[in-house]
């Protein structure tokens, strides 16, 4: 327990690597570590220093080498590879740096798309729609397509996409990288609100140091080893 949280995440030994063709590259070597429950954590490092693989295998996408990942208590690291899918689905919630929201989609269809797979009834997802929509302030936004919306707003639509099946946790690689400064900083300052208001635990790959000082914890990555 940190700070008289618990710990969401718990990460044991982790090591990964990929081929390539006869090659073995090591890409994550013995991390070890845990993450408090209402935690915004930064991931920083250079290039090729294995942080987005890092958020890869927290958010499921990927699997392990060796080692085990914790996430509220679910060992995913032994989970199978349907049973990995529906848990992710239901437990992580994605951000990107370029926002992957559907062109020939609304605002709204964008969001409601995590849940279209649930059996939530079509007033109940519209009713989860809009309040993730009115917690980034874009419900006046709703019936909008993404080539009709600045980049920061395109964002807060993908930020409510990630937010609207109320995951256990938030994973954000590099989310501020495609805005100009005064975008990042009100998306930067949403996800800080996240935290803070709704206890969201975050993890954000970064390479801007006013990203990470927005997070209540820094991680350093080199080289595949935790350095800090």
């Amino acid at each position: 327990m940190e700070n008289g949280r618990p710990p969401i995440v718990e990460i044991n030994d982790l090591s990964k690597s990929y081929r390539r063709g006869n090659q073995v590259i090591p890409v994550l070597e013995g991390i070890s570590f845990t993450i408090p429950d209402g935690e915004f954590l930064a991931l920083m490092g250079p290039s090729g220093s294995g942080k987005s693989t890092l958020l890869n295998l927290i958010a499921g996408i990927d699997k392990a080498d060796s080692g085990a990942i914790r996430v509220g208590g679910v060992d995913i690291t032994a989970l199978s590879d349907a049973d990995l899918a529906h848990w992710r689905s239901a437990n992580v919630g994605f951000i990107f740096q370029f926002y992957n929201l559907m062109p020939v989609l609304t605002a709204f269809e964008n969001v409601e798309l995590p849940l279209l797979l649930t059996p939530l009834s079509r007033r109940e997802r519209r009713e989860h729609v809009e309040l993730a929509l009115g917690v980034v302030n874009l419900t006046d936004r709703m019936d909008h397509y993404p080539s009709q919306l600045s980049g920061g707003q395109q964002q807060r639509v993908a930020i409510a996409r990630a937010i609207v099946s109320d995951p256990a946790i938030l994973v954000a690689d590099e989310p501020t990288g495609d805005l100009d400064r005064v975008s990042a900083e009100d998306i930067l300052n949403l996800m800080a609100r996240l935290v803070r208001e709704f206890g969201k635990t975050i993890i954000m790959v970064t390479h801007d140091p006013r990203a990470a000082d927005k997070a209540h914890c820094i991680r350093h990555l080199e080289k595949g080893v935790l350095t800090q």
